[in-house]
């Protein structure tokens, strides 16, 4: 049940250790916007790499800040890469090898995925610095390549992923139902904070919550929102999922499944980790363990997770032992990895009680 130590013989901690960046490790952070971070010449800004234990080495991070009026160089590099703006206003260019070329703008919340492998450039356009979070699978290229020349310097264009499509950076419009789970795909979201979310009850009372698929990424996400008083069921899933608070306060349980549904009257009280969220937070459940996150404060709560599962591009490989796409929205007694209220530990809604109530919040 012990989280494994950060491997220094792979590819990618081996080149994430060469950059002489802060490395700021644990099972969260409290607000990415107060990380140290240093000056990063390969990129021309600010930057400091992230290494949650639950990445596990399929997902990698790092923070980065653009000065006032700024610009950071251009970049290409082959792995996939979801880009949260912090704080701070400014504008993307993206081009490929062919002269294909778009530009578009950006705010606080935007979220975005530059396409594989294309030249990108960030500019800040306002008064103020610009801090941002890339989440990547920077882990996986670099442990196969181990090669940061090939990794950044590859002249090859993915057609498939983009070829300078007018519309390519608009709000998409296409909504569906895949299985149990509402999918948008879209390759611009200007504001995840206000972005429209559809009924998902299944995983918890009252929440709302949309898978985006964008720019033909295997790592993708949702946003998910739930209202006061309320908390979404403990479930688990496989490693590297990535999850930032963009409103409200709380906290989340986090304990190794092989601890059995109920923690606390079983005697592992030892053994759960509890970790405080509010905006701009981020923290990552490792594989295979519970984690279930409620809301304490006094409006809505909505996070933003960044993951594989994507239902256009599913990976060959299962970064978990799932039967089907939808086992996280099925009863642990069903086979699946959720633990439905009337199930789960009797302290674990005592406790939130007590929490609501510390502060101000009764019902």
């Amino acid at each position: 049940m012990n989280i494994a130590p950060l491997n220094e013989k792979t590819g990618y901690v081996r080149w994430m250790k060469s950059q002489g960046l802060p490395i700021h490790a644990g099972h969260g952070m409290a607000d990415l916007r107060t990380l140290e971070v240093a000056p990063y010449s390969r990129m021309g800004g600010n930057a400091a790499f992230i290494h949650l234990h639950g990445m596990q080495g399929i997902t990698g991070a790092y923070v980065a800040e653009i000065a006032p009026g700024g610009a950071l160089k251009p970049e290409r590099h082959l792995y996939e890469e979801v880009i949260c703006i912090l704080n701070g206003q400014g504008a993307t260019e993206i081009w490929d090898d062919h002269g294909n070329k778009k530009l578009f703008e950006w705010g606080k919340w935007s979220l975005f995925a530059p396409p594989m492998n294309t030249s990108h450039r960030l500019v800040n356009g306002s008064r103020e610095p610009v801090k941002f979070l890339a989440v990547t699978n920077a882990p996986l290229a670099f442990d196969i390549y181990r090669d940061e020349n090939f990794i950044f310097s590859c002249p090859y264009s993915f057609a498939d992923r983009f070829h300078g499509e007018e519309d390519y950076f608009n709000v998409g419009k296409k909504r569906y139902v895949s299985g149990l789970i509402n999918i948008w795909e879209t390759n611009f979201i200007p504001d995840i904070s206000s972005a429209f979310l559809e009924n998902l009850e299944v995983k918890g009372a009252g929440l709302r919550l949309s898978q985006f698929e964008m720019s033909g990424n295997a790592l993708v996400g949702h946003l998910g929102e739930w209202p006061v008083g309320k908390y979404h069921k403990a479930h688990y899933h496989g490693p590297g999922a990535i999850i930032v608070g963009l409103q409200s306060v709380g906290y989340v349980l986090l304990w190794h499944k092989e601890l059995g549904l109920h923690p606390y009257t079983d005697g592992h009280e030892d053994k759960v980790i509890e970790i405080k969220w509010g905006e701009g937070s981020i923290y990552c459940p490792p594989g295979d363990w519970f984690h279930q996150h409620f809301n304490a404060g006094k409006e809505p709560a909505r996070h933003l997770a960044i993951r594989y599962g994507s239902r256009l591009f599913p990976l060959g490989f299962k970064v978990s032992h799932q039967k089907t796409d939808d086992d996280v929205f099925r009863g642990v007694k069903q086979g699946g990895w959720m633990i439905p209220y009337e199930d789960e530990d009797p302290e674990i809604p005592q406790r939130y009680q007590a929490a609501l109530k510390a502060n101000g919040i009764g019902f």
